[in-house]
């Protein structure tokens, strides 16, 4: 017996919406959360003095840096159950699920007793903003237009850094011993992020379900309800919107269900260049992000010799410039298309760090211009960074679209999370190398320069042209209605 089939043209109805009120809701409502990640990471980052007071919970170093090592095994774990979760039960129900974790997990941080309590609540917070990640990005590339898809999703996780920048602002009053106690200082910037959040969490109800899963999941009629009441919206506000072409049409067959072997059948069998794709961007941009932003604070301090409680100061500016070049190039990653602008910020950006390697082993840099070659490289890498993650939630099926995001996502971050900083903490040297050689750190430079010409190389060659398409035309949805020989390998439930 055949499978019923559902033609539907709700895909080309999302597309075809001009920007509206509805899609700034959408923006808000759920790119708020890398604003909130970025705030409480920069703000964590900053409260390593305040932990090891005796005042406080009185922790080693190396317990200050294993609280950063749980709260990425968080979001690894978070990203790989709630990423299948997303693809299973929606969007919708997973981005306000996850939201509430990391609200509950970062808000309970801030009554930790002792290291161990601390590492718990940094776990659970990981797992929530890991989680995000999937169900966030999967519903910002469905229901965005696709003449809009590039420079939103770009934009959207280039706020991080806007977080970031707040965050270091922030660290330079709650850690004055002048201004606040220091055990105080510490607990409240736990609870920052949950304040915050408390106010998003309701905006979130209001957003709608994305109507693309909705379709591939056997609730049609939902999906079409749900356009129906977006455009009512849009005409609301006296815009008219065109007819849809017939042509544009979907067949969509029964839900399919996917077992771990097939998912990887279709990333490996079925999308082998895509993956390879997708692994490479998002390994080499994890391991010169992490890399550079874990040890920013120990160059400034042990080359350049800043004082601890001052670097704040220096990565204010570190992190505007991550957070301007996503806003002004991202809307080229629509107009001058994916491959040419991810291979142009990949290989620009890795250009950029190879030229103050030299600088900075030639003695040539000083605090402040060594800042200003951060700002100028990460205006590159942050938009090419946030297109690795736009490039991975477009290239593959919807139906497994969170599952890529948080696959690829917790191979980078045990990649380039796990390796990069351990590399360079150790290439930078410390308090037992008083007079610091600066080859180790300049040799470790050139490679994170060279992974990233070479990730802008493999864009170049493998890269997709997904600009102003329909992310049905990219790849196509599992359930569409197609020959039978076609769909035994993927149409099969577990």
């Amino acid at each position: 017996m055949q499978p019923e089939v559902i033609r539907s043209l709700v895909p080309a109805r999302m597309d075809r919406l001009p920007w509206t009120k509805f899609h700034w809701l959408i923006v808000v409502g759920l790119g708020v959360s890398w604003i909130l990640d970025g705030i409480e990471i920069q703000i964590v980052s900053s409260m390593g003095g305040a932990l090891q007071s005796v005042d406080s919970l009185h922790l080693t170093s190396g317990q200050v840096g294993a609280t950063a090592s749980w709260y990425l095994a968080g979001q690894v774990v978070g990203a790989l159950v709630f990423g299948r979760l997303t693809d299973k039960l929606g969007r919708k129900k997973l981005f306000i699920l996850t939201l509430a974790i990391y609200l509950i997990g970062s808000g309970l941080a801030g009554f930790s007793w002792n290291s161990w309590s601390l590492y718990l609540f940094r776990f659970i917070a990981g797992t929530g903003i890991g989680g995000e990640y999937a169900a966030i990005n999967s519903a910002i590339d469905e229901i965005m237009p696709s003449k809009y898809r590039g420079r939103v999703d770009i934009a959207i996780n280039g706020t991080y850094w806007g977080g970031a920048a707040l965050g270091a602002v922030a660290s330079l009053f709650l850690f004055n011993e002048d201004l606040i106690p220091a055990h105080w200082g510490w607990r409240v910037g736990f609870f920052i992020g949950p304040v915050l959040g408390l106010i998003i969490i309701f905006l979130r109800r209001h957003i709608p379900e994305s109507p693309r899963w909705l379709l591939t999941h056997g609730r049609a009629a939902e999906a079409e309800r749900t356009v129906d009441e977006i455009e009512a919206q849009v005409r609301s506000q006296g815009v008219e919107l065109p007819p849809v072409d017939e042509k544009k049409a979907l067949d969509i067959v029964e839900e399919v269900r996917l077992s771990y072997r097939q998912m990887a059948r279709i990333f490996f069998g079925q999308y082998p260049s895509r993956s390879f794709l997708g692994f490479t961007m998002m390994a080499t941009q994890a391991f010169l992000y992490n890399a550079i932003f874990f040890t920013v604070g120990l160059v400034l301090i042990n080359f350049y010799d800043v004082p601890s409680d001052h670097t704040g100061y220096y990565f204010f500016p570190f992190a505007l410039g991550n957070l301007i070049g996503p806003l002004v190039l991202g809307p080229l990653f629509d107009t001058i298309g994916r491959r040419k602008m991810i291979c142009a910020t990949y290989v620009g950006s890795g250009v950029l760090l190879f030229i103050s390697a030299w600088m900075f082993s030639a003695g040539m840099l000083n605090a402040t211009t060594q800042t200003a070659v951060w700002c100028a490289i990460f205006f590159f890498a942050s938009a090419g960074a946030s297109s690795a993650y736009l490039t991975v939630s477009e290239i593959f099926p919807l139906e497994l679209r969170g599952q890529a995001i948080s696959f690829f996502f917790a191979i980078s971050q045990g990649t380039g999370g796990v390796i990069a900083p351990f590399l360079f903490g150790h290439l930078v040297g410390g308090a037992d190398n008083p007079s610091p050689d600066r080859f180790p750190l300049t040799v470790g430079y050139i490679i994170g320069a060279v992974a990233m010409v070479f990730g802008g190389l493999v864009a170049w060659f493998f890269g997709v042209n997904a600009e102003g398409r329909a992310l049905e035309d990219i790849a196509d949805p599992l359930s569409k209605a197609a020959s039978p020989e076609k769909v035994p390998d993927v149409a099969v439930n577990d």
